[in-house]
């Protein structure tokens, strides 16, 4: 019988767990084994005594990796070199953003799945939708971190000392992070306007009563790809972009930016300039904050820091780590109708001719199948020779 087994992240303030109690039963619907490694939901409140009154066993970390057919994580293990020949690895691996250990994982004869290559357009496939999942808790959190970081009320309130107006709030960036950042920001009485380069994302913005902004001279050109993801903006639009946020930015007082182009950089939304224009006592949000950049010069992931003009920018990057219990659930389903797909009758049966599971597939056979990847593992070789 197969066993999936599950690791407790290692990753620095991650508290989320790949599986929760509640997807333990589910799992062991599908017929398979599961060994929860000891201690592994704690962070997200999840105790070991819940895993096993689900039908989990728990085992020390090394046997977790010895026993397992299939590991399951968030991001990948610090140790990932333990795992072995044959085994199954499934998570948010980001291989468009780390090519190299999609190589090294091909060397071992693992076979990686990586959620974060799933394509979005097919129906089938939302139920396995971890970027969506976290994506939504994500932006519910930047306006609640927003609005507790900022110095004023959201909402105009009317007192006998007289009346206080609104925030203004801008979000950048109208995917599924930033329709929830729309739509908690307007909850708690905030007035929004908010930003995308794509046309859908425009209707979108529309649809939820918040305004869309207009950048007079920036263009109006979609830069929505085949897949369902975001993509890049060529380098003339960009600057024109740039120019257009820059002027507009400083009129709000609380900005939360969303944007990310898979495999690549984040783009530069908020400049220094429109930083120094920011009335003191405004917040920005970084989502996109983290190792390759953000969407905010300066932004730091994981920390709040003010500028010289008062200014406090927030690089919150791994904000559903903050909401483990919520986004651990969630991405615990996602999870699970992966698996039902990849384990149909308690065996582990890939089908890379199955139009997701060629997309998710990273390695296998002891080579990098997917072959996005490997355009870039070709393209690291050609800068290297």
């Amino acid at each position: 019988m197969t066993t999936v087994g599950v690791l407790e992240e290692t990753g620095e303030g991650e508290r989320r767990v790949a599986l929760t109690p509640d997807g333990v039963q589910r799992l062991r619907r599908l017929g398979v084994e599961v060994t929860v490694q000891t201690g592994a939901g704690r962070r997200a409140w999840f105790g070991d005594e819940e895993y096993v009154a689900a039908g989990a066993a728990t085992a020390g970390r090394g046997q977790v990796y010895a026993t397992s057919d299939v590991l399951v994580c968030l991001d990948p293990p610090a140790d990932v070199g333990e795992a072995r020949d044959g085994q199954l690895l499934v998570g948010l691996l980001s291989p468009l953003t780390d090519p190299g250990l999609a190589q090294r994982l091909a060397v071992a004869g693992v076979t990686a799945v990586s959620l974060d290559l799933l394509p979005r357009t097919l129906s089938r496939a939302q139920a396995m939708d971890a970027l969506t999942s976290q994506a939504n808790v994500a932006g519910y959190q930047a306006a609640i971190v927003a609005a507790e970081a900022y110095g004023g009320y959201f909402p105009m309130l009317m007192t006998a000392a007289g009346t206080t107006r609104p925030a203004q709030v801008l979000v950048l960036g109208a995917g599924v992070a930033g329709l929830q950042a729309v739509a908690t920001a307007r909850r708690l009485g905030a007035l929004v306007t908010a930003y995308d380069v794509r046309d859908a994302a425009r209707a979108d913005i529309t649809s939820t009563g918040a305004a869309v902004l207009d950048l007079a001279g920036a263009g109006t050109g979609s830069a929505e790809r085949t897949d369902g993801y975001a993509g890049e903006l060529a380098a003339d639009e960009a600057a024109a972009q740039q120019r257009a946020l820059a002027a507009a930015i400083p009129r709000f007082d609380v900005v939360i930016t969303t944007a990310q182009v898979p495999g690549k950089r984040p783009p530069v939304l908020v400049p220094a300039e429109a930083l120094a224009a920011m009335r003191p006592g405004s917040v920005v949000v970084d989502l996109a904050a983290g190792p390759h950049g953000g969407n905010v010069a300066g932004s730091v992931p994981e920390q709040r820091t003010a500028t010289a003009g008062g200014v406090t920018v927030i690089g919150a990057g791994r904000l559903p780590s903050t909401m483990p219990q919520a986004a651990s659930t969630a991405y615990a389903r996602n999870l699970i109708a992966l698996l039902a797909a990849l384990i149909p009758q308690g065996s582990v049966a890939l089908d890379l001719g199955d139009e997701i599971q060629a997309a998710v597939v990273v390695t296998h056979g002891g080579k990098v199948v997917n072959p996005r990847v490997r355009e870039l593992l070709d393209e690291r070789k050609e800068i290297r020779s």
